[in-house]
């Protein structure tokens, strides 16, 4: 009896044992949540509310096996379209250059999303109730290599997951604008703004995921799986049921070499990079370290009785601990302030933006925040840096454009180089237009044409910002920027006029430079041409012989000491109606009285002998002599051609070190012949003539014609070419001995011979012949 009693109880254990077992293996199946968020393995879990928190935050809810084995047994495969199939082909393989973009993309699917959910509560509040919340949540998981992005936007049903994510066609957009015709005006307005919730940049997610899992709640439908490797795709219910309440969760099984993009650091720098001006948060599940105090737990053996008598007179003891928390960290708090009003933004706020946006420690020197409507819409805020990079010039023309591009406050590029011609590379800001359409790498624009008319309004307001600068803050910009301007004038024929009014010269009114305006108002009334002369220096052109009589006759002359002013006025052909002259060339205008003709008539008649026998004894070098209008105090001066170089123009084309070693062209204009102008007044011209006319063949009076050419040549900024510096140089020396009471042909005394160093040489000599003696005969031994 006793037996049967033991194997009876011995059943019932094995039976319960076994059943025990068999429910085990049931609840292993059903687990269907992973509560880990990624919290901390050093014991931070343990604590509650780090737990409370992680309960808190929107899980990956991972699939149980048997919730795998349904989501088999019921999905529905698809093959990608044949077009999505050539289009990943091109996305993986070439057309996203930098694989970091795919998490800009699938960052603007969500606020899109987020978007339409806003645009629909607009007329119907209940859209919302599901989940009042409109954010992005993105969490990494290191350990699983995967990536998770969430948005509470207004999620896809079943049939929406195999459209909008199975074909290019249809991105949900098209749809979405149909039946939202009945919407209130300014939802309707809201409406144009919006693009497709999945278009083709959802696709980029294959750059770094071997597989990708989209989990979508549509408030119509139920929730769904998407799940694809690349190749073909499948949809089916979630056996979870609701889980994400509304929304769109992407699950990115990341490749081994994309881990990277796991680390919480390169997740900021591209959210900072492309998306920090979303319209929505944008939060990352991301730990932190606090300092927290703690009691100190008292030891068992104190005594009780002084506890109890020292309770109501002392604290409890505390310790400082760190301890990590973790919990949802906001990275998008920089508010794109492009997108409010002007008026609403206070000074200071466009400092700090500017700062964070160029990483400049000072303020701007001018600023521009407009909104530009017409053909394209599109918001600026543009900004001029106070300081110009010092080796700007080096890479000028390499299109190094400071403009940073956004459509929808979604960052595109700031390597998109025409939006801004050369010459304004220097200005910095933000470009923000919901009027873009973005070809799948969204970094090359597919209607260019709107791009022209942007870069055309652009500049524009690029101008009058800068024209609106005071007059305080102006002469620091022009010293920083007033050859960007000049070049301007140079390379945009289109907005010439514009740049004319920003140009500033030093001229022979005073001693301050001076805008073309103010010059126009001091002309005088007879007075058709801006007149203005270029030389190395101030100092230089003030003594110009080209501007003498002008400047003695109270005309005012423009003097360019910048390498480029030259070119700069040379290319600009009038200003307010008045052209341009530059008085160093032989073309000349100057209204005169009647009887200062008769007087230069009379002049001409006079010297013709000596302009005659100029030309023909000068002719090598000159075009022709003429008596001057324009020489005060100098005896004679070169004038260029109407077409020819100027001594400014031929000294910068010397000095230029990027030439070929023999340019025709070149070659042409240094050897191109110039007019003598010659001054009536001049004692020497007057004594020249009457030589002249005593003894045409005279040797002296050539003598002094070629040296009135050299120096006239050098008092008019030109080099002497091909040995007639130095011939000048003889003919002032031998003039110096003459003055001086010597004779013309004396020659400096012959060195006397050393005797001694002569000896020495020799000694050396004759050591150096018997050493190669000695050698020779080493040889042949």
């Amino acid at each position: 009896m006793k037996y049967f009693l033991l194997l009876g109880l011995g059943i019932l254990f094995l039976s319960g044992w076994a059943h025990a077992q068999e429910e085990g293996v049931g609840t292993v199946e059903e687990v269907t949540v992973d509560v880990d968020h990624g919290a901390s393995r050093e014991g931070s879990r343990t604590d509650a509310e780090a737990v409370s928190r992680e309960e808190e935050a929107i899980s990956p809810g991972e699939l149980s096996v048997a919730q795998m084995k349904e989501i088999r047994e019921r999905a529905k495969n698809y093959t990608f379209q044949t077009e999505v199939n050539r289009m990943m082909k091109l996305i993986i393989n070439s057309l996203y250059r930098n694989k970091e973009i795919f998490l800009r993309e699938l960052i603007s699917n969500g606020s899109d999303a987020l978007d339409k959910i806003r645009l629909l509560s607009l007329t119907d509040h209940n859209v919302l109730e599901s989940n009042p919340d409109l954010s992005i949540r993105i969490k990494a998981e290191p350990d699983k290599r995967q990536l998770h992005i969430i948005d509470s936007g207004i999620g896809m049903t079943g049939a929406e997951l195999v459209n909008n994510l199975g074909t290019i066609a249809k991105s949900g957009t098209a749809d979405f604008l149909s039946k939202m015709q009945d919407v209130e005006k300014g939802g309707a307005q809201e409406m144009n703004d919006m693009i497709g919730q999945f278009g083709v940049g959802f696709y980029s997610a294959f750059l770094v995921a071997e597989r990708v899992t989209v989990v979508s709640k549509h408030n119509d439908d139920v929730q769904h799986v998407w799940e694809s490797d690349a190749n073909a795709f499948s949809v089916a219910a979630d056996p979870r049921g609701n889980t994400l309440r509304r929304g769109t969760h992407i699950t990115l099984h990341l490749k081994e070499e994309a881990a990277d993009y796991l680390q919480p650091d390169t997740i900021r720098s591209l959210v900072k990079k492309y998306s920090q001006f979303i319209n929505f948060p944008i939060h990352l599940w991301a730990s932190r370290t606090e300092t927290v105090e703690e009691p100190v737990e008292e030891s068992a053996d104190a005594d009780e009785d002084a506890q109890v008598e020292d309770a109501a007179e002392e604290k409890p003891e505390t310790k400082k601990t760190e301890k990590t928390v973790w919990d949802w960290e906001l990275m998008n708090d920089n508010k794109p302030i492009w997108t409010r009003k002007p008026a609403d933004v206070a000074e200071d706020e466009y400092t700090q933006f500017y700062k964070s946006l160029t990483k400049d420690s000072s303020p701007p020197l001018a600023k521009a925040h407009f909104v530009a409507e017409g053909e394209v819409t599109f918001r600026a805020l543009l900004f001029v840096p106070r300081v110009q990079p010092a080796d700007s010039f080096n890479r000028y023309g390499t299109k190094t454009d400071h403009i940073k591009l956004y459509v929808r406050r979604v960052f595109i590029t700031d390597e998109f180089n025409e939006l801004m011609p050369n010459y304004l590379a220097f200005i910095q800001g933000i470009v923000d237009s919901d009027d873009l359409p973005l070809n799948v790498s969204r970094e090359t624009l597919q209607q260019h044409k709107l791009i022209k008319i942007i870069k055309k309004k652009l500049v524009r307001k690029a101008l009058d910002m800068l024209k609106k600068i005071s007059d305080e803050e102006y002469e620091h910009f022009w010293k920083e920027y007033s050859t960007n301007i000049k070049l301007g004038v140079m390379e945009d024929p289109s907005n010439r006029s514009r740049l004319a009014k920003l140009l500033r010269f030093h001229s022979s009114h005073s001693d301050q430079m001076t805008f073309l305006s103010d010059y126009v108002k001091r002309m005088k009334p007879n007075q058709h041409h801006l007149y203005y002369i270029a030389g190395a220096s101030r100092a230089e052109v003030e003594k110009s012989p080209f501007a003498e009589r002008l400047v003695k006759r109270g005309y005012e002359v423009l003097y360019l000491t910048e390498a480029v002013d030259e070119y700069c006025l040379s290319s600009l052909p009038e200003y307010e109606g008045f052209k341009f002259q530059n008085i160093a060339k032989e073309i000349f205008d100057l209204e005169e009285s009647s009887s200062q003709k008769e007087r230069l008539e009379a002049q001409r008649v006079q010297f013709e002998p000596l302009t005659r026998w100029l030309g023909d004894k000068l002719g090598a070098w000159i075009t022709r002599a003429a008596v001057s209008r324009r020489l005060a105090r100098s005896p004679a001066a070169l004038a260029a051609t109407a077409f020819g170089w100027t001594g400014n123009m031929e000294r910068l084309a010397l000095s230029n070190a990027h030439q070929k070693a023999d340019d025709p062209q070149r070659r042409h204009h240094l050897t191109q012949k110039k007019m003598l102008e010659i001054n009536p007044r001049h004692p020497i011209i007057v004594e020249l003539l009457r030589r002249v006319q005593d003894d045409p063949d005279s040797a002296e009076a050539l003598q002094v014609a070629n040296t009135l050419y050299r120096t006239a040549a050098l008092r008019s900024g030109y080099i002497l070419q091909e040995g007639q510096s130095v011939e000048f140089a003889d003919t002032v020396e031998s003039m110096l001995q003459r003055s001086l009471g010597l004779s013309a042909d004396a020659m400096p005394e012959d060195e006397p011979e050393d005797e001694a160093a002569d000896a020495e040489a020799e000694t050396e000599a004759d050591a150096d012949a018997e050493s190669e003696t000695l050698a020779e005969d080493h040889d042949e031994l």
